[in-house]
């Protein structure tokens, strides 16, 4: 049983004034609750989540970044094909960089504005596969990119 402050009378557990003296009462600091205790595996997946995500944030960039920092094998698997798939985009962007260079640079009116479209397509299916692949990598999911995941198990081995 607590006692006041003041004048020393008994009081009752967390009462704010004293009922014989009236004096204001310091309450005693309450009890911390007890932290929410997860499980380590419910922990680990959340991060594999949001590692497999990141693989994917700068195309292949970060997926190299987390495939030499990150040994679990859902992140090595995203962050092998995020690579390959990036990457390839990025070798199909220079290569038909330097078509339309050549193509404008010889004349070729047709080539150079045919080109651009092709461009513009390959940038649009590169957005869509960076969106896509970053959902799913959040959602847990293991989703192969056709081609390019085949290719990156036989670059990097099966993850």
């Amino acid at each position: 049983m607590a006692h006041c402050t003041k004048c020393g009378a008994a009081i009752g557990e967390g009462a704010a004034f004293c009922p014989a003296c009236g004096a204001a009462q310091t309450a005693a600091p309450a009890a911390a609750p007890a932290p929410i205790q997860t499980s380590p595996a419910a922990q680990q997946q959340m991060a594999e989540n949001v590692a497999g995500l990141l693989c994917y944030v700068l195309g292949w960039i970060t997926g190299l970044i987390f495939y030499f920092i990150d040994k679990r094998p859902f992140v090595r698997f995203h962050a092998a094909q995020s690579i390959v798939v990036f990457a390839g985009l990025h070798i199909v962007y220079f290569v038909l960089a330097a078509f339309l260079g050549m193509s404008f640079l010889t004349g070729g009116v047709g080539g150079f504005s045919m080109g651009f479209a092709v461009y513009g397509l390959i940038d649009l299916v590169g957005f869509i596969l960076w969106i896509l692949l970053m959902v799913k990598a959040y959602q847990g999911e293991r989703f192969r990119v056709p081609i390019a995941a085949d290719l990156a198990e036989k670059l990097f081995g099966k993850a």
